[in-house]
């Protein structure tokens, strides 16, 4: 099973990668100045650097380019509807370029040293467990993965795996909630769908604990 699940986790990642390199190249490469420029309307959300000051708003530095690029695109095509702010903010972004801006301005950043909630040390060393080993009781395999040692993910080319470590607690409990009910369906091939409906409520907040801890 876990051997199998190692082949999918390479085909999807090879296959996402491939896509999204091929969207790329219909644009030039992403220009941080100017997207510096194009970010101006998601500070209010995210932080003018993309550390966002809530904890329902993801951070967004550091993320992946491609990453920010795909959740940009996914909104305007309606194939992430798990955000009605998000979705009109993401209409008003006109191009491919302009995405590929923001998200290379964005990817520059560096993430904030403190977490804005404070770490629950006994939750976050059961999700850091969880994270690492998964729960093959139930069949959820380690989030390390896809997403790297830290939640800081594998590299920018495997961009459909976010970089997680140092999110906001609160934004990852919801999306692990959306994922599991159906309202964010985004996920490549339905993966993180299927493993959110294996996590109990209190796995996602110990994971969201664990991951929140990891920052600079």
């Amino acid at each position: 099973m876990i051997k199998k699940s190692r082949i999918l986790i390479a085909l999807l990642g090879g296959l996402a990668s491939l896509v999204l390199v091929s969207e790329a190249h219909a644009a030039k490469p992403g220009d941080p100045v100017a997207g510096e420029m194009q970010a101006g309307l998601c500070g209010g959300c995210h932080g003018s650097d993309g550390n966002s000051p809530d904890a329902t708003f993801p951070r967004l530095a550091g993320q992946y380019e491609m990453y920010i690029v795909k959740q940009i695109r996914d909104f305007q095509k309606g194939h992430r509807a798990n955000n009605d702010t998000m979705a009109g903010m993401a209409a008003m972004v006109a191009s491919l370029q302009d995405a590929k801006d923001i998200g290379a301005f964005f990817a520059q950043q560096k993430m904030a040293k403190k977490p804005l909630v404070a770490v629950d040390k006994k939750l976050a060393a059961q999700g850091k467990k969880l994270f690492y080993e998964g729960n093959p009781k139930t069949g959820v395999y380690g989030c390390v993965n896809c997403h790297g040692d830290r939640g800081k993910g594998k590299a920018p080319n495997i961009a459909v795996f976010p970089r997680i470590g140092g999110q906001h607690r609160d934004y990852i409990i919801k999306q692990l909630k959306d994922l599991k009910s159906g309202a964010r369906a985004n996920d490549p091939a339905g993966m993180m769908g299927d493993i959110a409906k294996k996590l109990s409520d209190k796995e996602m907040t110990a994971v969201a604990n664990y991951l929140s801890g990891q920052l600079p």
